[in-house]
This record gives C-alpha cells, sequence and structure tokens, in this order.
C-alpha cells in the first residue's frame, strides 16, 4: 500500500540506522569510486615544485644608541615595498629569460601574463613575532617558488632571495644618502639664518651700548657715583665763590689804605711788581697749559713792565730826578689778593664746567635707565631669536652628523640588514598535486556523495514501513499489520518476493 510522503515525520536515530541498512551498498560503492577517482586526477595534473628559503632581519652590528639609525621604517612595510618592487614586470622579465621559463607559452602569450604567472607562483610569507618575547618587530620571512621545474623553482628562489637583499641595503644606502643630503641642506640654511642673527644681535649692542640689561646696575652705580660727584663740585663751587667773595672784600680794604698812604710813603719799585707777576706766573704754569688765557695774559704784562723798567733804566742817567722818583706801584699784598681774586674766578670757572659735566653725564645715565625697560624686551626678543637659531643648528649638526654614520654603516654594511638562514632547497619531491590527499579527499568526497544520494533517495521513498508511519499518515492506532501474499511460482522468485510483500504490507487501523 502506497502513501503521500513521510517527509514531515520527525525522524528518530532508528530511522536513520535504518536508512545506512538499506542503502549501505550505495554509499560503500561511492565511497570506494571516490579515493580511485580522485587519485586518476590527479595523475593527469601537472605537477608542482616548491623551493622556500628563510631570511632573518639581522639587527645592526652597532647598538642604535651609539649610531641612530636614519631609516626608521617598519621592516613589515619596507618588505611589503620591496615586494612591490621585485615583483614588478621590469625585475621579474630578467628571470623569466635568465631561466627560460615557460617555453611553451613565451611565443603564445605576452610577456604581462607571463610575468602574471611568475607573480602567482611566487609567495612571500613574513613571520609573525613571538608573543612571549613582546617583540614588535618582524623577525623574518619565507620566500617561496613554485614552478614546474625543481631546479628552476630553486634557481628562481634564490635570485628573488638575492633581490630582497640587495634591495634592503640599496634602501638603506639611498634612505641615508637622502637624509644626509637633506639635512646638509638644511644646516647650511640654519648656519645663515644664525648668521643674521648673530649680525642683528651684534649691530643692536653696539647701537644700545651701555643700555643693555647686564648694564643696569653698573648704570645705577655710576649714576650714584655722579651724583655723588656732583654735590662735592656744587660744594666746592660755593667754597670757590666765599674765597672769592672774602678775597674781593680784602683787596677793596687793601687798595683804600693803600691810596690814602700814597702822599707819605714811596710806593714799591718796578722790580718787586714784576717779581709779584713772575711768582704769579708760576703758580698759573704750574695748574695750566701756555695757552690758558690767564697765562698769555700775565705774560704780556710782565713783558710790558720788563719794557718800562729798561726804558726807566734808560732815564736815569740824563734825568737823576726821574730817575730818583721811581714808578710808584701796588703794594705786595694788594697784588696778593688779586691773585687769590684770580685764582677764585679760576675755580669757579673750573667748577662750574665740571659741574655742567656732571650733569650731562647724569642725564646721560638717566635716560639709560629709563629705557632700559624698552631695549630689555628687545634685545629678549633677539635673543630668544638667536637662542632658538643655535638649538635648530646644533640640533641638525647633530642629525646630519649621525646621518653621515649610518651612511657609513650603511656602505660597509654593518647597519640593518637581511641574512639567508636556510637557503632554497632543491625540491625531490612535487609540492602539487599530493596523491594520498587527493585520495584521503575523494575518499571524504566519494562518503559525503553516497550519504547524499541515499539520503535523496530516502525522502523520495513514500513507502510505510513502521506502525509510527502509519499512525503518521493515517492519525488512527495500528491494531495488526497483514502482509501482502503474491503466489509462489518457486523457491527462487519466493526469496525475491519477500522483501516486497513485507514493504507493501497493509496496516489495520481501529477505524477500519
Amino acid at each position: 500500500m502506497q502513501t503521500q510522503s513521510t517527509s514531515h515525520r520527525e525522524l528518530t536515530p532508528a530511522d536513520y540506522i535504518a536508512m545506512l541498512r538499506r542503502r549501505w551498498v550505495l554509499i560503500l560503492a561511492l565511497t570506494l569510486i571516490g579515493p580511485v577517482l580522485a587519485y586518476g586526477v590527479s595523475r593527469f595534473l601537472p605537477s608542482r615544485y616548491k623551493s622556500q628559503t628563510l631570511v632573518l632581519v639581522q639587527p645592526p652590528n652597532v647598538p642604535s644608541t651609539i649610531v641612530p639609525q636614519v631609516d626608521v621604517t617598519d621592516v613589515s612595510q619596507r618588505l611589503a615595498s620591496m615586494k612591490q618592487q621585485i615583483l614588478s614586470r621590469s625585475r621579474l622579465e630578467p628571470v623569466i629569460r635568465q631561466f627560460g621559463l615557460y617555453p611553451d607559452d613565451i611565443k603564445r602569450k605576452s610577456m604581462d601574463e607571463l610575468v602574471a604567472r611568475l607573480q602567482l607562483a611566487i609567495d612571500v610569507t613574513p613571520i609573525q613575532p613571538m608573543a612571549e618575547t613582546g617583540a614588535r618587530d618582524l623577525p623574518g620571512f619565507f620566500v617561496t617558488v613554485t614552478l614546474d621545474n625543481p631546479r628552476n623553482a630553486q634557481g628562481v628562489c634564490t635570485a628573488i632571495t638575492s633581490m630582497f637583499i640587495e634591495e634592503s641595503l640599496g634602501i638603506q644606502e639611498q634612505h641615508s644618502e637622502q637624509t644626509t643630503q637633506f639635512l646638509s641642506q638644511q644646516l647650511a640654511e640654519a648656519k645663515a639664518d644664525l648668521n643674521a642673527q648673530d649680525a642683528k644681535l651684534a649691530a643692536f649692542k653696539s647701537a644700545h651700548a651701555g643700555s643693555l640689561p647686564d648694564d643696569e646696575q653698573a648704570n645705577l652705580n655710576l649714576l650714584t657715583g655722579l651724583t655723588s660727584q656732583l654735590d662735592a663740585a656744587t660744594q666746592a663751587l660755593a667754597r670757590a665763590q666765599q674765597d672769592k667773595g672774602f678775597a674781593e672784600s680784602m683787596l677793596t680794604q687793601q687798595l683804600a689804605a693803600w691810596q690814602a698812604s700814597q702822599g707819605g710813603h714811596n710806593p714799591e719799585t718796578l722790580e718787586q711788581q714784576l717779581a709779584a707777576l713772575q711768582a704769579l706766573l708760576t703758580n698759573l704754569q704750574a695748574r695750566y697749559t701756555d695757552d690758558y688765557p690767564d697765562v698769555i695774559k700775565t705774560k704780556a704784562d710782565i713783558a710790558a713792565l720788563q719794557r718800562k723798567i729798561a726804558e726807566n733804566q734808560s732815564l736815569k742817567s740824563s734825568n737823576d730826578q726821574a730817575a730818583a722818583q721811581k714808578a710808584a706801584v701796588e703794594p705786595m699784598q694788594i697784588t696778593q689778593w688779586r691773585a687769590q681774586v684770580h685764582s677764585a674766578e679760576l675755580m669757579i670757572a673750573e667748577k662750574t664746567k665740571e659741574q655742567e659735566q656732571i650733569k650731562q653725564q647724569i642725564k646721560l645715565y638717566q635716560s639709560r635707565v629709563q629705557a632700559s625697560p624698552v631695549v630689555e624686551q628687545q634685545y629678549k626678543e633677539l635673543t630668544r631669536g638667536y637662542e632658538t637659531a643655535q638649538e635648530s643648528f646644533n640640533d641638525l649638526l647633530k642629525k646630519q652628523q649621525a646621518s653621515a654614520m649610518s651612511e657609513d654603516l650603511s656602505r660597509q654594511q654593518q647597519g640593518e640588514q637581511f641574512r639567508v638562514l636556510d637557503p632554497a632547497n632543491l625540491p625531490t619531491a612535487p609540492s602539487f598535486p599530493n596523491r594520498r590527499l587527493f585520495a584521503l579527499g575523494g575518499l571524504g568526497g566519494g562518503l559525503g556523495v553516497g550519504l547524499g544520494i541515499a539520503f535523496l533517495l530516502e525522502m523520495q521513498d513514500k513507502s510505510l514501513r513502521t506502525e509510527r508511519d502509519v499512525e503518521f499518515m493515517l492519525r488512527l492506532p495500528v491494531l495488526a499489520m497483514i502482509p501482502a501474499i503474491e503466489p509462489v511460482t518457486s523457491t527462487k522468485s519466493n526469496q525475491k518476493s519477500v522483501r516486497p510483500m513485507a514493504d507493501s504490507s497493509v496496516g489495520v487501523s481501529a477505524g477500519a
């Protein structure tokens, strides 16, 4: 008895076991055929040979604390950049021609296609640093080349590895050289700026000499000293004025007394007057030069008096009376008081001049002290600019020297470089296809296909095989199972008809 599909009934593990029992032959057949087919397919696939080399990133021989490295680019970024350059057409085309790769396709396909095939055959795999060490830098990388010829794979792998090593050295040397040139140019500009700042600072110091911040205390000290000198000069001027007044009063008294006594006393001779003038001249020459006006005047008075004495002596022999009456001159005391008055006048003039000079100096230093805040601000701005230029120059000088040393290290191959740890190997067995893996894959694929086909067949089978199938379809309990019996024609045919009769049995439900 056939009915509708039982796909809606929930299947139990017993149902799945029953399915396997019914379809085990199909599943086993497909499972055995899968490895054979997969192995056969692998025999027709072209062989590929893999050659691999390990390159380590060797740190600089000289510590970075002694000679800083100019190229501080991360090794991973540098490796990615070098990979793009090395796997370009300009670098791979000579490799294809050198090793005679793809001889069957080199005439039929373009060079771009061949380069693309070789790019797919080359793999650069970075080695990730171990988390336990806490290192961030890339420790190294693998270069893998997969080709259809083992010797070509080894040769291409060696050539690509050499390209990476040469490219790394070239990049480091180029970066160091470019950095040195750039720093040298910046250093020249910084030196020119420093010289300009130095010239400005020197010109400012020359224009404001004595008014600089360092001179402020000295200006105050000088101003204090000049104030004391001004007080001393003022006091000396006052004393000179007092002496002059006293000498003038005494001179007036002496003149009055001398004029009153002219009738009964003989005046002093011309020789005495000449002696007094010579004493005055000696006093003036001790204090002033010959060009001083009072010295010149005194010399002229002495010369006139000497001429007068000479005239009197010439007239002595001819005129005794005239000779007897010598010319009357002022007394010595009057001449001394006149000299004191004159000295006081000279002192007054000198102290007045000194007082004016001190006042001018005081005015100068006062102006310097008053201008000191403005000058100090301007001086600080210039000094700040000069110090900035000096620091920039010194910093660039240190960097330029470090870059030059790093360039020397790169030329001597003492810096960070790539070192081949494991040279490219010569593969003895193809890496593809792996026939064992193909067979295992065929085994798993055949088993999966067998299970899938068996499950589909079971889902399409609409037979009622168990009481649950009948109860699920009719929604009634089953009372008994009546098998379908056909006439037995022979023993062999009877054995063959047992399973159909069992499968086509009819269930009698309670509501039949």
